[in-house]
């Protein structure tokens, strides 16, 4: 073993400086959303891997599909991966997959090592104590490569491997070396949720693949507090532009405005959903292959950089190191030699983080509530709509998380069917990975009950405020009825002094006439003639009204244009017939 680290060690070397990935510590800008995930891309079962039939329009024949065999191994053999392994792989299909394009071969790229012995303890420290983590840049790349080839002890139970800022390079030499499906790489790259086997070989092992997006919850970048001494940072930045003179507004303006910026963010549940306690509740991934074998196992965790959106490999490294440090998980590790229990562990990880999420959720729903209780503002219901989206994405992922678990516990190792093991270590251990994927469904069975709660709390809380608001409303209304009726009173005082002040106006108009009644003077117009124009341009004015109103008492709303010009006779009509039938109607039922 001590060659094997010797030669581990020949990749190190010092960490070269960088641009630093979003996610930096002077970085202050939100996550960006991550891509929506293309389903049919998600599993080697699917015989057209990153095809789309209405743009590959030139899909011909090719008998040159012949995969290479997965034994050859020599020092170059990596770099046609994957299409010299697997031969449906095409250079467009990778291109269009962006396995390969997304990697960096500039950077170091950092893989941290797990071993599981044989007695079941955890070590990540070579027998002189050195930490096993190989840091690999494009001068050493072939040292990694005879690394991997190098045989392993024979008291390594399964390897753990945590890659960090994961370089094509190094892709194509985990792919090569364990015959890795190319669709573990692209389905992790391009956030698709995914689990299935592959390679099964009876009684001697398998591949298994588990791609779990979940959410967890980190520290706002936007409203993170800045730190005053670090050079780039924002409270640098502004005791800068305050010594220059600039006004003091001018530089807080831009951050309160990305401090907001939520009130103008589209609900899209795939971004970060900023929270009031000062957090962000986001997607990260979860992506494991395993390779199972009756000898010694191997686990690759895929990291392709360190940045906010993956947990870091080195804490997920060290979190993985502590759970074997677990008395619990200990006595599991004695107990079983199955390796795929440092794979159930590792899924954990992502039940603590929904957990933390879900509290941070709950905190801030109080918050909500609180505002909508004492401000009754109705733009308060557009963050509660957000929320609720984000839920409903919830239980999506919530379902791939259970449909994970339960595909490890329905995919049993079929190396425990070998000869090295007897039928009570197989009975022992099928029931105890029943057991404990039976604890991990519990769990995300009351993630499930929590996340209803929130639901049916959060639409409590829309109620309320849509109650408040039609509450408010109805006093808005009840106080414009009450200026109604107070206009009402004051119409009624004007008509009641019209009709004080009416008979003296007729009689100053009627004595103003030019007529031979009023003025006895001859050869002007009589009071007849008066009378008989003003009650014609009468009847005639009245007529016009009621032909061309839409709704009257004595026209029907269908009526046709020979019932409105002649609406009077109809309507005189109508009430004879009226009260003819009203004689004729006790006279009928007598004789009946």
């Amino acid at each position: 073993m001590s060659a094997t680290n010797n030669r581990r060690a020949s990749v190190t070397f010092s960490t070269v400086l960088r641009s630093a990935p979003h996610g930096s510590t002077g970085d202050r800008t939100m996550p960006p959303a991550i891509p929506t995930p293309i389903y049919r891309h998600a599993a080697p079962s699917g015989p057209w891997p990153w095809m789309d039939f209405d743009t590959d329009t030139d899909i011909t024949l090719n008998r040159d599909n012949t995969p290479a065999s997965p034994g050859v191994a020599d020092s170059q053999s990596w770099r046609g991966y994957p299409e010299t392994l697997f031969g449906n792989w095409k250079p467009d299909q990778v291109k269009r997959s962006k396995m390969l394009s997304n990697c960096s071969e500039l950077d170091m790229c950092l893989v941290h090592w797990l071993d599981v012995l044989t007695d079941g303890t955890f070590t990540v420290l070579d027998e002189e104590g050195r930490d096993q983590t190989s840091r690999v840049t494009p001068e050493r790349i072939n040292e990694f490569w005879e690394l991997l080839q190098t045989p392993r002890p024979p008291n390594i139970r399964v390897r753990a491997l945590f890659v960090d800022n994961l370089s094509m390079s190094v892709l194509q030499m985990l792919g090569t070396r364990y015959n890795i499906e190319p669709f573990f790489f692209s389905s992790s790259l391009n956030w698709i949720p995914s689990h299935y086997q592959e390679e099964l070989r009876p009684g001697k092992g398998d591949h298994i693949t588990i791609t779990l997006p979940f959410m967890r919850t980190m520290q706002n970048p936007v409203t993170r507090p800045p730190s005053p001494t670090t050079p780039g940072s924002v409270g640098s930045t502004l005791s800068q532009h305050i010594s220059t003179g600039m006004s003091f507004s001018l530089v807080l303006r831009p951050l309160f405005a990305k401090v907001f910026q939520d009130e103008h963010q589209i609900i899209d549940t795939q971004a970060a959903l900023s929270l009031s306690c000062g957090n962000i509740l986001l997607l990260d991934l979860l992506a494991i292959h395993m390779v199972r074998s009756e000898d010694s196992s191997t686990i690759i965790s895929y990291h392709p950089s360190s940045s906010l959106r993956r947990p870091s490999p080195k804490r997920l490294h060290s979190l993985v190191y502590r759970a074997g440090q677990s008395v619990y998980w200990q006595k599991i590790f004695a107990q079983s030699k199955d390796p795929t229990f440092l794979f159930l562990a590792i899924l954990w990880y992502a039940l603590y983080a929904w957990d933390q999420a879900f509290e941070s959720l709950y905190t801030h729903i109080n918050w909500l509530e609180s505002q909508v209780l004492l401000t009754n503002n109705i733009n308060l219901t557009r963050k509660l709509h957000i929320i609720q989206a984000h839920l409903l994405h919830y239980q999506s992922l919530l379902q791939d998380f259970q449909k994970s678990v339960e595909f490890l516990h329905k995919t049993p190792n079929p190396a425990m069917d070998s000869d090295q093991y007897s039928a009570d270590e197989r009975k022992d251990t099928m029931e105890l990975m029943a057991r404990e994927c039976a604890n991990l469904l519990s769990e995300i069975g009351r993630l499930e009950s929590r996340r209803l709660l929130q639901s049916s709390r959060l639409k409590n809380v829309m109620d309320l405020a849509f109650a408040t608001v039609n509450i408010e409303d109805s006093k808005h209304m009840r106080d414009l009825t009450e200026a109604t009726v107070r206009d009402s009173g004051a119409m009624k005082q004007i008509a009641y002094l019209t009709m004080i002040f009416l008979p003296a106006s007729f009689t100053a108009t009627v004595f103003g006439m030019n007529v031979t009644e009023v003025t006895g003077q001859a050869g002007q117009e009589s009071l007849v003639r008066y009378i008989a124009v003003a009650l014609s341009l009468t009847c005639a004015t009245s007529w016009l009204v009621v032909a061309c109103h839409s709704q009257s008492q004595f026209i029907a709303p269908d009526s046709t244009l020979v019932r409105r010009v002649g609406w009077p006779v109809f309507y005189v009509l109508k009430k004879f017939n009226d009260r003819w039938r009203q004689k004729s109607l006790p006279r009928f039922q007598n004789i009946v």
